[in-house]
């Protein structure tokens, strides 16, 4: 989170958004040169209508007056013109950084440790990616280019003010200091409101999509009042941090108009008085005055609200720069690539600990053979799934060596290495896309004659064909379309074709019902034919035919062996989790 220290502008953390311009400095410098453009025009047309009054109207020249009209017009068409391709090509500069720094941002969250996502918010990360970003754009399309304009259409008026009546001009430079303190004290205030406003914004989303995700769990457990309570409490702290913003720009204007209006009200007193006594002093300069004065405190103004939009955008650009300081990559200086896996695996001593200090897996060494089919058990938190989680570098291991064909997995390239183990979850995923498209996950070395030959080869391909548009059909978010018998077939079609020369079964039969189950049990002797398998399971009735048995007990391996072997252990773990399990069934019948 951003330091609330009340500065009005960073920049150093301008100076990194800046480079973000680099590939497109051509635009950059035509705005730039567009922004110099309208502060010359700002003080022509003025000039202009000074010279109008007291050469053509007092005098009374119609035809002088007919040529200067033709002028300002002309000037103006140039200003209108300037304004459009300003506005247009600011606008254009800005999109085109956002995409890149969004581009940037997702394929850093790409790489990141799954660590990171068990500790970060879902919510503020798309937060982050979106609206954040977004906000970032408006500080090129209504913010920097817009702030620079007015600045010189300032200096540019001063300048010239100075120049035609420096009487007239110390007038204006006594209110003016009035305006210039109110306005650093409003950047500064507001500043520090933006933070707070961005924080409550990530707060609501990260708030809405929880509940939104978690609908099902709201409801299951009457939980409405509550949630609706704790949405009001947030909502409210939203507003509050809006309305701070709302009342520092309610007394800001008031102030900057109120000023305006007093410099209008000594010109017009005091060249008044000049222009009567004829003492240097036109009827001209005195309504050019008034018309330079109004330009000089117009961009006051507008400099005020258009740093608004200039601290969010700063004020989101740190947020979303913060995500990508994060230093979450797993270590990938691997250089090996492998072809052909033929699935030999070995933990050696390994272990590895979540949170310092508390270890999960206390010394595992484990050993499977090449085309080997092995199973894990034990009770929740004994460090299953988090074998998984390690022969995949999703985490670090503290010590010990996980090898792959007797390659250390941290000498292989990450991609190379996932690429040849498929896992398939308890908790299927499934985006909002087509069944065909869920399956290959828009591989295009991927056929269709592949997919459908693979699902008719594990048994599902008829339950895939009675959908309304068979492999097209969609199965709408997280697969809320399918029963998760059915997201877990699909599951396992999709580690099939990826023809992985290692397949994780993690909990794949926990949560489905007995038919699904059987269809399971045969995709499943049919996909880990011939490959290495490991097979994390709490039914013990299907893993009773697996070459080797490894059951776990708070991070270590307690005993090894197969079904047969491990129920004439006496006082066994896995003799008690069977016989429970078996009495448990046999109760239930």
């Amino acid at each position: 989170m951003a330091e609330k220290n009340g500065k009005a502008f960073d920049f150093k953390l301008f100076r990194r958004l800046i480079t973000y311009t680099n590939p497109y400095r051509l635009t950059f410098y035509f705005v730039g040169f567009s922004a110099i453009l309208l502060a010359f025009l700002s003080i022509v047309n003025p000039h202009l209508l000074k010279q109008t009054i007291d050469r053509t109207i007092i005098p009374k020249d119609g035809e002088l007056l007919v040529n200067f009209v033709s002028l300002m017009l002309c000037v103006l068409l140039l200003d209108v013109i300037t304004q459009f391709l300003f506005i247009y090509f600011a606008n254009w500069l800005g999109q085109q950084v956002i995409r890149d720094i969004r581009v940037k941002l997702f394929k850093h969250m790409l790489g990141f440790k799954k660590q990171y996502y068990d500790q970060s918010s879902v919510g503020r990360l798309v937060t982050r990616a979106v609206s954040d970003i977004e906000t970032i754009a408006s500080i090129f399309s209504q913010g920097l280019f817009i702030i620079i304009s007015d600045l010189l259409k300032m200096l540019a008026v001063l300048c010239y003010m100075i120049y035609q009546s420096w009487q007239l001009a110390l007038l204006v430079f006594v209110v003016l200091p009035l305006v210039v303190y109110a306005t650093r004290v409003f950047q500064k205030k507001m500043k520090v409101a933006f933070e707070e406003v961005r924080t409550q914004v990530s707060n609501l989303n990260s708030f809405v999509q929880e509940r939104i995700t978690g609908m099902k769990i709201v409801q299951l457990f009457t939980r409405e009042e509550i949630e609706y309570a704790n949405f009001k409490e947030i909502n409210e702290k939203h507003k509050k941090a809006w309305v701070k913003t709302v009342w520092y720009n309610s007394i800001f204007f008031p102030i900057a108009e109120m000023s305006s209006s007093i410099t209008i009200g000594l010109i017009v007193w005091f060249g008044g008085l000049k222009a009567a006594q004829l003492d240097g002093i036109t009827l001209g300069l005195v309504i050019e005055f008034i018309q330079l004065s109004q330009i000089l405190f117009r961009p006051l103004r507008q400099i005020a609200d258009k740093f608004n939009t200039l601290q969010m955008g700063m004020v989101a650009a740190n947020r979303v720069f913060a995500i990508l300081d994060i230093d979450s990559k797993i270590v990938n200086k691997g250089d090996k690539k492998i072809e052909d896996v033929s699935g030999k695996i070995d933990f050696d001593n390994v272990r590895f600990s979540y949170i310092e200090g508390e270890e999960v897996l206390k010394g595992i060494s484990l050993h499977v053979k090449t085309g080997e089919t092995i199973a894990i058990v034990g009770a929740t938190g004994a460090g299953k799934s988090t074998i998984v989680n390690l022969l995949n570098r999703f985490y670090e291991i503290d010590n010990g060596v996980i090898s792959i064909d007797d390659i250390d997995i941290k000498t292989i390239e990450l991609s190379s290495l996932r690429n040849h183990i498929a896992v398939v979850l308890q908790d299927v995923f499934l985006f909002a896309d087509t069944i065909f498209n869920n399956i290959t996950l828009n591989n295009s070395d991927i056929s269709e004659e592949q997919v459908y030959e693979a699902a008719k080869e594990i048994g599902i391909h008829d339950f895939i064909m009675t959908l309304p548009g068979g492999y097209q059909y969609n199965v709408k978010e997280r697969g809320a379309m399918l029963s998760s018998g059915q997201r877990q077939l699909l599951s396992f079609l999709r580690a099939y074709v990826a023809n992985p020369g290692i397949l994780i079964l993690d909990e794949a039969t926990s949560s489905v019902d007995s038919y699904s189950e059987q269809l399971i049990q045969d995709a499943t002797n049919k996909i880990t034919k011939g490959r290495t398998s490991i097979i994390i399971a709490h039914r013990l009735a299907t893993i009773k035919n697996a070459d080797q048995i490894i059951v776990m007990d708070q991070g270590k391996i307690v005993e090894k062996g197969n079904h047969n072997e491990l129920l004439k252990v006496e006082n066994g773990y896995y003799k008690g989790l069977y016989e429970v399990q078996f009495a448990n069934a046999t109760t239930t019948e």
